[in-house]
């Protein structure tokens, strides 16, 4: 159980939840853990199995408060609101600053921010890491043409040169990932990023992971109200969750990156959990698939320092977080977008 901007994450399993009064009290295992005054609450989330009792759906409703329900593994289920609900004027706003160009320029640009920082921090890591000159090397290398790029996004003039600059960035993160991968690194090496559908092992386990890093910020954006098809980096597209892969940009490296490279580093994953299909594909087996579906479970149970709220929280929540700072900022409460800046 976690408190982050006023709004409840209920994750362990067999919670109860019901009302005493004005206060939201939580029981497992028939003993209450925690107390909250309503007055200090947003939003409820349950994750899993946990189950409020109709009184207190009841007054959450009454008062304006959603219940958010997730399932284990965190996507979107449902969201139970009030006949009268704010989502409605949070989506106006969204549409509203794609509409208006200087917006929809400035929340992209901390996105990209965002990702070429992480990106840039996961490069210097490795770097300090490295065994050899030869792999060190590389590593700096393109973490100093990262470093270069960040202020060329604070002066990019619209989204196709921005997207210019975030590509350049990527291309030069990628080309130094190969000096990140220390096992087997004939089996897992990659030459750039590739998709639809991935050619290598490397690109193959990222492309699992951003899937699922994927559905989970939509479950972010949705459980907070917003529409996760409407972003601002990404081009709007027919069934695309343009907003959850803009949520995602800033995660790929801290989430999904690092643990594909735990994955191969500790020989979690070997070449023979891969399949080879016709036209080249190359796709996870179904049992490491199952590996690593648990191996991302854990990885959201560590705890980061979010640097704007300065408060620790699981990384699986991180996510959840710079949605309602997105909402808060597209409201009005918040000047700009804050990215998430992983240390």
């Amino acid at each position: 159980m976690q408190q982050i901007l006023n709004t409840l994450y209920v994750m362990t399993q067999g919670a109860m939840l019901s009302l005493d009064h004005d206060t939201l009290k939580v029981k497992v295992e028939k003993e209450v853990k925690l107390r909250v005054p309503l007055l200090h609450l947003g939003a409820i989330c349950c994750l899993g199995r946990v189950m409020p009792t109709v009184g207190l759906i009841h007054r959450c409703a009454l008062d304006g408060r959603a219940i958010v329900f997730f399932d284990p593994y965190g996507r979107f289920r449902a969201r139970v609101v009030g006949p009268v609900s704010g989502n409605v004027l949070l989506r106006r706003d969204q549409h509203a600053a794609l509409s208006a160009s200087p917006r929809c320029l400035a929340i992209a640009r901390s996105v990209v921010a965002g990702k070429i920082q992480n990106s840039r921090q996961v490069l210097l890591r490795a770097g300090r890491e490295a065994e050899t000159t030869e792999s060190k090397s590389p590593l700096e290398a393109a973490a100093r043409v990262l470093a270069a790029t960040l202020p060329r996004v604070q002066k990019a003039g619209g989204l196709d040169e921005l997207r210019g600059i975030e590509g350049e960035a990527a291309r030069a993160y990628f080309s130094a990932f190969p000096q990140m991968v220390r096992e087997d690194r004939e089996a897992f090496a990659i030459s750039g990023r590739s998709r639809r559908p991935p050619r290598d092992r490397t690109n193959a386990l990222l492309s699992f992971l951003y899937a699922l890093l994927v559905n989970d910020c939509v479950s972010a954006a949705e459980g907070v109200g917003l529409d996760p098809q409407v972003g601002f980096l990404h081009a709007l597209r027919s069934g695309r969750p343009a907003l959850a892969l803009d949520l995602m940009e800033e995660l790929r490296p801290v989430l999904a990156d690092r643990l594909a490279l735990t994955l191969i580093n500790r020989r979690q994953l070997t070449a023979a959990d891969f399949e080879e299909r016709p036209g080249g594909a190359v796709l996870l087996g179904e049992k490491a698939r199952k590996a690593v579906v648990v191996a991302y479970q854990r990885r959201k149970q560590d705890e980061v320092r979010h640097p704007v709220l300065d408060q620790k929280m699981p990384l699986g929540l991180v996510a959840h977080t710079q949605a309602r700072l997105l909402a808060r900022h597209l409201r009005g409460d918040l000047e700009a977008y804050p990215p998430f800046l992983y240390r």
